[in-house]
């Protein structure tokens, strides 16, 4: 109903403007924002995991009867903005199990189609030598990365540094920065950190309240308190964040050698995704239904239903997840804040052999070049 309504208002607004069929089908009139004649006539976003609240605001850019392709993992329809249609398709790309487990630094250097790919700030230090990547938007304020324990085992842990003094061992993946970071910092002791998390609670579970792990604010808790057989309680957690780990989670990123050609397009793409955002946390539910259903769809194991979806995004307003940030605006980057990642990440990953440049620099990892300033939430 909210998509036939979005199309109403379509028709209506720009009944002036000349209609163009997409490859998608859709022949609607072009809305106040043109993409058609500086964009791909597809863009392209090859997101980081299984389709999530975390993505919302990409999926709140797919217009009237967006496709699901089940076997390639794409969701594919029209491209608007704030209910007009902008004149070219957008297509969304699963991460995680759908690629294999590569990054998405990695699917955008062998594929070029792909413009747009949620890139970790730490990530892009991490590949800045080699496979560099500039972040032009910021979806998510905070990392929504977290470690949890059961505060039954352990009642007086309040914060991740409390886990230091305790016997848990602290399940997370294996190559994520922001543990060396932990354990480089003394939060955590190197020994008692074990990276065989393969994202699934079997072993939590079965060490009966004895392990801490790692996992996102917007996810885990509820599912463990709901929807986990064997353990169904709830657990405490603190985000990596607050630990001192600056890190932008997932924003939307394109490869260095690529900006300049796309420029003309990311001037008026990244305001577009801005306000979808805006717009997709002040009403989620069309967004929303596409999530769930490509979920389903999809069917790689990944378990994720409407009471997940609905915790997502009580919890990422909450916690401050998402919002303006140290500026009015959403969606920008605070460069002494990726200054400070730098600082933080450059010893870890020479350690680990990465070819991070001496004098990297913010500018060379993000970019508010494209941002408008004028876009906000509430």
């Amino acid at each position: 109903m909210a998509l036939a309504a979005t199309t109403g208002l379509v028709l209506t607004a720009c009944s002036g403007e000349d209609a163009a069929t997409a490859s998608s089908g859709y022949d609607g009139p072009i809305g106040a924002i043109d993409l058609s004649q500086d964009c791909p006539a597809t863009v392209v976003i090859q997101t980081d995991w299984n389709p999530e609240v975390e993505h919302g605001g990409s999926y709140q850019m797919l217009g009237p009867d967006p496709q699901i392709d089940a076997n390639s993992k794409r969701t594919s329809g029209p491209l608007f903005a704030s209910g007009e249609y902008t004149g070219v398709d957008l297509e969304i790309r699963s991460g995680g199990p759908a690629i294999g487990f590569q990054s998405v630094t990695s699917q955008m250097y062998q594929d070029p189609d792909i413009m747009l790919g949620y890139v970790d700030t730490d990530q892009a230090i991490s590949n800045s030598g080699n496979n560099p990547t500039i972040g032009v938007y910021a979806a998510l304020e905070k990392s929504p990365m977290m470690l949890m324990w059961d505060p039954e085992t352990y009642p007086d842990v309040e914060r991740i540094e409390d886990l230091k003094d305790t016997p848990a061992k602290v399940l997370y993946f294996e190559g994520e920065a922001y543990m060396d970071y932990l354990t480089g910092s003394g939060v955590l002791n190197p020994d008692q950190v074990d990276g065989s998390y393969d994202g699934t609670p079997a072993n939590f579970v079965a060490a009966g309240g004895a392990n801490g792990q790692q996992g996102f604010a917007s996810s885990e808790p509820y599912v463990y308190e709901n929807e986990v057989e064997g353990w169904k309680k709830p657990v405490n957690f603190e985000l990596i964040h607050d630990t001192g780990y600056p890190t932008y989670k997932s924003p939307l990123a394109v490869r260095a050698d690529a900006l300049e050609e796309n420029s003309a397009c990311l001037e008026k793409l990244v305001p577009v995704m801005q306000q979808a955002s805006v717009d997709y946390f002040a009403d989620p539910a069309a967004a929303n239904a596409v999530i769930l259903d490509a979920v389903e769809q999809y069917n790689t194991g990944w378990v994720y239903g409407q009471g997940n979806a609905d915790y997502g995004l009580e919890t990422m307003t909450e916690l401050e997840l998402v919002g303006n940030g140290t500026t009015p605006t959403h969606g920008d980057f605070d460069e002494a804040r990726v200054q400070q990642l730098i600082d933080i990440t450059r010893p870890v990953f020479n350690e680990q052999g990465k070819d991070v440049p001496a004098d990297l620099a913010p500018d060379a990892v993000v970019t508010n070049r494209f941002i408008d300033e004028s876009i906000s939430f509430p």
